[in-house]
């Protein structure tokens, strides 16, 4: 078989517990004895106890040695049009032999993503600042996520913007087939 043929393959005691429909599509060794592992459904990071999703993530850059990923968790807010997130603090994995990894999390971070639009909120607020709507594809559920993430400064609690928001969700999702 030719050398640049040949599949890399994850020793079995690094392998993380996959899902039953989880597959790894690259994986590469990281500081410390650790992997960073890719699969179909997300992101299995050193010392995590699961795999961190797609739709999870806000943002992930490459330097040619460190990956940093920023995660997003949800606020509570009880409506069930929409999730707020709100970022996490950065994590950074050194990577020695990044292989495929940065342009895979690219790529599936990208495709997580099936609408995306920010407006402003200055009208309502007085402040600076709007919310970004998100629709992503989670691996397993059928149909779109949906959620907001608030500019820094805007308040969230403010007299509309829950309403504003509402509309501006209910809005992207009328058009969905179209913007993306």
């Amino acid at each position: 078989m030719l050398g640049f043929l040949k599949r890399r393959k994850l020793p079995a005691d690094r392998r993380p517990k996959l899902a039953e429909d989880e597959r790894i599509v690259a994986w590469a060794g990281a500081t410390g004895d650790n992997v960073v592992v890719v699969t179909n459904h997300g992101l299995w990071l050193p010392g995590a106890p699961e795999r961190l999703g797609w739709h999870e993530i806000h943002k992930a850059t490459w330097s040619g040695r460190q990956l940093q990923i920023v995660a997003a968790r949800e606020v509570p807010v009880g409506d069930d049009a929409y999730a707020v997130m709100e970022d996490l603090p950065p994590l950074v994995v050194t990577l020695l032999d990044p292989d495929r990894v940065p342009e895979q999390v690219r790529v599936r971070v990208n495709k997580s993503i099936a609408h995306t639009s920010h407006h402003p909120l200055e009208e309502l607020t007085g402040a600076r600042g709007g919310v970004r709507v998100v629709g992503r594809r989670v691996p397993g559920i059928n149909g779109l996520r949906w959620t907001v993430r608030y500019d820094e400064g805007v308040d969230a609690s403010a007299p509309g913007v829950a309403e504003h928001t509402r509309e501006l969700v209910d809005w992207a999702k009328s058009g969905v087939g179209t913007v993306a």
